[in-house]
């Protein structure tokens, strides 16, 4: 099967604490694992990034409702490809709470991308040291 990968950054739209973000997390979660939907978001409570992959239907398809979602502004594409392999078997999530920003968000999102190539690690390691900024 062909992969297909899709990288977004977006503004949210009005405000969205902690909990609300875990609870669409956990939404999307199962939503995007029946549609063999695997990737990696990063929110801080003002801009999400995240990668998607999978197969390339289900890819836009997740994409575009992303996109027509109202809690989203400004949603631009940073990338789109066809992948080899997946570089996130698993769904991941980190939140950086600007009440309790997080010292180490680099180093957490490191981790998470221990298997990423380089732009992806590149784009999610920038988004999060513009988040200390």
């Amino acid at each position: 099967m062909s992969l297909y990968q899709i990288m977004y950054i977006s503004s949210a739209q009005g405000s969205v604490t902690a909990d609300q973000c875990a609870a669409i997390a956990r939404a999307a979660a199962v939503r995007n694992r029946l549609a063999d939907v695997t990737g990696l978001l990063l929110f801080n409570s003002k801009r999400f990034i995240q990668v998607l992959e999978g197969p390339r239907a289900a890819v836009e398809s997740v994409y575009e409702r992303i996109r027509q979602d109202d809690r989203h502004r400004g949603v631009v594409k940073l990338r789109e490809a066809a992948i080899d392999s997946r570089e996130f078997g698993d769904w991941g999530m980190a939140y950086d709470d600007p009440a309790q920003p997080s010292a180490n968000l680099k180093d957490k999102v490191a981790v998470l991308l221990d298997r990423a190539g380089a732009s992806t690690r590149a784009h999610f390691m920038g988004s999060a040291e513009m988040h200390r900024g």
